[in-house]
């Protein structure tokens, strides 16, 4: 039975790299389009490969600095034994680096490729795009899962019968994985952040507002780089992103298994690999229910599947923990399916567990009301656009505030009624391990998540080539409605991706304590509340880096993109070409130096305060930055998408449409709102999860 168990994780997730080149046949049997489509989508692919290119160089540098550091502190810290764990934290480290880098590049390609067959695809009506872009999203959903599930298993398997570890010790080995998989994570979502929004800010600001010609127009100079940008921050970066999302709540919820090994065995520690499993069959089932019916909208397709997804999951998880979680014996697989009563801890473990889905399906909503242009929060920034930009500001800004207050009970009630609920169970540690598998559940969906996540760029991406292209005007209406639609798309995931964090954070903090041996956090010690008050104080800091940096790159295209309407004076006309490729290339320099010192401050801060006030004031660091880094996420995600389909609000026609005062004061809300949701604010999530991982990988040097 545990060797079953220890194997069946890795074969499902080779399957799904089987599957996902199903997926990927169907997408590259897809037509190509005109010429002029081709063209424009060769210049995308170009630029996205040649930044993606420069950018994995610097990180893989960064990246073997960082491996070998952790292995030499080990080694000088710890002896002979120090040099062993020295090597396999090393070694994870580099492995999870080096996959979550091939999450972002096969996240980049396939994109690439998906733009230009979802374009093609818009001539066949709705419903042909929208399954096209939906399945070449749900490739790198696959992909993403899939790897993140091969490695910590494959670790696993090396630890135990290549090296002969204890099962119960190899969580707190591959516990690198998640720290390397967060290093790159940061480095890729901030310098695709960076990319993507100061191309996209620097297109707006003059294109729209100086100009008044319409989004993705040829004649704007920085609409290629805009269009790249979509693909190495939204894809690459956001790809990524999300593969250490899975790899670092995974081992945390191993770690916690371990103090439960004693009445579960290896069934505790392998239970996060079985249900991830087990939730990429349930999203790939999801994606192939997705079918826009005559007059539907897509979005409406999508949620479907979504809800789809979330039930199937749900009866997953009761399969799991009925086999997985039960401290009553039976005879037979389906007698432990059978079992159910208030003594059966396998009973409080699942609701705990759907505590976790319904926490996913309140962020899906949350998320969708504050970021919709069907709700009030959006129509009342539109609304306040049409007294000028200050106004649109203000609304904006106060809706993002407001978005903070169920995003917070959302997770808190998701967190008291998961402990609670592990509580129930009279278990020691029972409580946090309920937490542990609430988090698994709100994480059930993410394949799906992922290929809503990818299908807003790849939409975006589409309506650019279809523009840009002259293509047939309802050719344009058709990824005009996916583009909105993957606006949306894209503020869910990353809602969902914020609260996913919160729960991963309290997950990953109590895994540094019992990893560090603390059992009480002691705020009033003045070690303490410094690394507390530190930790409050690197998230401004790093956000206010992140923004910054979008607004010098950004204000380095607008001198460009003015040049050239000033010096080309055929470019309105059409008469004459943009040139593309120094908006491309100044992005690119930009966002390559940019990165550097806000990801340089989110590695050494914690590691600083590790080393000069001990393991008890990183656990304040811990706490009171990840509860800071939640809200700031939460506000920068919800108020940039507010602002966004504000401004798409008034651009379907109210208020007085495209070229209105309104429009420009909503062109101006966007603008500000770029950086947040599309830099700062996915950076922050992955800043949470990089502290935790990255304490708990080094907590042995603290305590």
């Amino acid at each position: 039975m545990s060797a079953s168990l220890e194997i069946f994780a890795p074969i499902i997730a080779i399957l799904g790299l089987l599957w996902s080149l199903v997926f990927w046949k169907e997408v590259n049997a897809a037509g190509n389009g005109t010429p002029a489509m081709q063209k424009v989508a060769a210049a995308i692919s170009k630029g996205a490969n040649a930044f993606v290119k420069r950018q994995y160089k610097t990180i893989t540098w960064l990246a073997v600095i960082v491996g070998a550091s952790i292995t030499i502190i080990y080694g000088v810290a710890g002896g002979a034994d120090g040099w062993v764990k020295g090597y396999e934290v090393g070694g994870s480290f580099l492995l999870g680096a080096l996959f979550s880098g091939l999450s972002g590049i096969v996240s980049m390609i396939v994109a690439t490729r998906a733009n230009l067959k979802t374009a093609d695809a818009s001539k066949h009506g709705l419903n042909a795009a929208l399954r096209m872009a939906l399945r070449s999203g749900t490739v790198s959903a696959i992909v993403i899962t899939a790897l993140s599930l091969l490695g910590i298993s494959g670790l696993y398997l090396l630890y135990k019968f290549g090296l002969h570890r204890p099962p119960e010790t190899i969580p707190t080995l591959i516990i690198g994985y998640g720290f390397g998989a967060s290093f790159v994570a940061l480095f890729a979502q901030l310098g695709g952040g960076i990319y993507t929004k100061a191309a996209d800010v620097g297109a707006d600001l003059v294109g729209k507002i100086e100009a008044g010609i319409p989004e993705d127009d040829p004649r704007n100079p920085a609409v290629i780089a805009d269009l790249v940008g979509d693909n190495v921050g939204d894809c690459a970066g956001r790809g990524a992103d999300l593969f250490e999302s899975i790899s670092a709540e995974n081992i945390g919820a191993m770690v916690l298994g371990v103090a439960l090994y004693p009445v579960f065995g290896i069934k505790g520690i392998l239970f996060p690999l079985i249900f991830r499993a087990l939730g990429l069959v349930a999203s790939i089932i999801g994606v192939y229910t997705v079918k826009a019916k005559p007059g539907e909208s897509p979005m409406k397709a999508m949620t479907r599947g979504f809800w789809i997804t979330a039930i199937i999951t749900t009866i997953m998880l009761y399969v799991c923990s009925a086999l997985m979680l039960s401290n009553v014996p039976a005879a037979s697989a389906l007698e432990a399916l059978l079992h159910v009563s208030k003594a059966n801890s396998a009973v409080w473990f699942f609701l705990a567990g759907v505590a976790g889905v319904l926490t996913s399906v309140a962020f899906v909503y949350i998320t969708d009301y504050y970021t919709s242009k069907d709700h009030r929060p959006v129509q009342a920034i539109a609304q306040a656009s049409t007294t000028g930009h200050a106004t649109n500001i203000i609304a904006g800004t106060a809706v993002g505030m407001e978005s903070t207050a169920l995003s917070v009970l959302a997770v808190c009630a998701a967190l008291y009624a998961s402990y609670w609920c592990g509580g129930q169970t009279g278990l020691e540690h029972g409580g946090l391990y309920g937490t542990a598998v609430a988090t698994m559940g709100m994480l059930a969906v993410v394949g799906y998540v992922l290929a809503m996540d990818m299908f807003g760029p790849i939409t975006d991406n589409a309506g650019g080539i279809v523009e840009m292209s002259k293509a047939p005007e309802d050719m344009r209406l058709v990824t005009d409605e996916l583009d909105s639609c993957g606006n949306t798309t894209k503020a869910l995931t990353k809602g969902y991706a914020v609260g996913s964090a919160a729960l991963a954070a309290f997950l990953l903090f109590s895994a540094f304590m019992e990893e560090a041996h603390i059992t009480v956090v002691d705020l009033a010690k003045v070690e303490v509340f410094i690394g507390a008050f530190l930790g409050a104080m690197v998230v401004f800091f790093f956000t206010s880096l992140a923004i910054r940096a979008v607004g010098r790159a950004a204000g380095v295209i607008v001198e460009e993109v003015r040049h050239q309407f000033k010096t080309k004076s055929g470019l309105m006309d059409g008469s004459q070409e943009p040139d593309y490729a120094a908006c491309v290339d100044i992005a690119t320099r930009a966002a390559l130096k940019e990165m550097i010192l806000p990801g340089l401050v989110a590695i050494i801060a914690p590691i600083l305060v590790g080393l000069i006030f001990r393991a008890e004031a990183v656990a304040g660091l811990l706490m009171v930055g990840t509860i800071v880094g939640v809200l700031l996420a939460a506000y920068m995600n919800n108020a940039g998408g507010a602002w966004d389909n504000a401004k798409k609000f008034i651009e379907s026609g109210a208020h007085g449409g495209k070229r209105s005062p309104a429009h420009q004061a909503a062109v101006t809300g966007d603008t500000v709102g770029d950086p947040f949701k599309d830099t700062a604010g996915p950076s922050l999530h992955v800043l949470i999860k990089l502290f935790s991982t990255l304490t708990l990988a080094l907590a042995a040097l603290f305590i």
